[in-house]
């Protein structure tokens, strides 16, 4: 019978794992960093374009925190009855805007 050989265990693979998504903060400093090593040619081509792949991912998740976010803002208005209702910070932007004297 043949010898089994181990298991390998990749690191690269355990940091994906373990890897946890930045926050906005973390990947808005990250896209800085890529675009200033794209723009100053610091990186050959290949490097470039997987840089700018990695860009665009992060870009992606900078719009899905943003939207998240924006889903959560929201604000209390008092109706007229005198009850409290919360209403989303776009729409009540919107009610705002379209109530102000020209």
């Amino acid at each position: 019978m043949a010898a089994r050989a181990p298991a390998r265990s990749s690191t690269l693979d355990g940091q994906r794992m373990s890897k946890k998504k930045p926050t906005f903060e973390e990947a808005l400093k990250q896209l800085e960093t890529i675009a200033e090593q794209i723009e100053r040619g610091a990186i050959g081509l290949e490097e470039s374009i997987a840089k700018y792949e990695e860009g665009m991912a992060l870009v992606n998740q900078c719009r899905d925190i943003l939207a998240k976010a924006e889903l959560k803002i929201q604000r209390l208005q008092q109706r007229p009855d005198g009850a409290l209702q919360t209403t989303d910070f776009q729409q009540a932007t919107d009610d705002e805007k379209s109530s102000r004297p020209p």
